[in-house]
């Protein structure tokens, strides 16, 4: 098994509204080896296409919009149920952690055992 599937095997720490701190350090380590951590980090948008792109532009477009899907897609997987009804309306990877941490950062339930 190459390094990458190892990797892509590995499942995301899941959130389940205690120790947030914990989780952020923990799912920004798994969203950075995924190549995913600016998707979530940056609000960036995919551009359309232009008329007549090259292949390397027709590969970079589909790469951006695949990185901004699984990052979302990561941050879905990494909740628990209760918190997905939460977020499940947002649309970026970006809103979702924003949300997240204006939610539980500081938290009184962060530490709780």
């Amino acid at each position: 098994m190459t390094s990458e599937a190892s990797l892509n095997a590995l499942a995301p720490p899941v959130f389940d509204g205690i120790n947030y701190q914990v989780w952020v350090v923990r799912m920004e380590a798994y969203l950075d080896a995924s190549d995913l951590w600016e998707a979530v980090s940056e609000e960036y948008e995919v551009p359309p296409l232009s008329d007549n792109p090259t292949m390397a532009q027709i590969k970079l477009h589909n790469e951006r919009r695949q990185r901004k899907s699984k990052a979302k897609a990561s941050l879905f997987a990494a909740v628990s149920s209760t918190i997905f009804t939460r977020i499940m309306t947002l649309k970026t990877a970006n809103e979702i952690w924003n949300f997240l941490k204006k939610e539980y950062d500081g938290n009184d339930k962060v530490f709780a055992a």
